[in-house]
């Protein structure tokens, strides 16, 4: 079985303000596209709930949930919220990209 993506402390605070603001509950969804740089991109969204299929972790009141086929390209990443002098940006360190591209929303397996 494929592991869950998990979130951050700094991720999920992040979620949970932008929630917070948009009156939405505090559930993001990652998902996987093809396109990008290096052949895939991640994409996320506020959810309203999850989808019966979803799968889901959560991290201190904020649920990540990932549908079945983009979780086998994402099982056992990481989501972090990151600040730096380029802006500030969810990130997914995953263990399964083999490339990645400078802007850090695109990968390949």
């Amino acid at each position: 079985m494929s592991t869950t993506p998990a979130l951050t402390e700094a991720a999920a605070a992040r979620v949970s303000a932008i929630a917070s603001k948009q009156g939405k509950p505090a559930i993001l969804r990652l998902a996987v596209d093809g396109g990008g740089c290096s052949g895939f991109q991640y994409r996320f969204e506020l959810a309203d709930a999850p989808d019966e299929e979803d799968l889901a972790s959560e991290t201190a009141g904020v649920r990540l949930i990932v549908d079945p086929v983009s979780l086998d390209l994402v099982a056992g990443s990481t989501v972090d919220y990151v600040e730096s002098l380029g802006g500030a940006a969810f990130r997914v360190e995953n263990p399964q990209a083999a490339a990645g591209c400078g802007c850090g929303s695109s990968f390949g397996i």
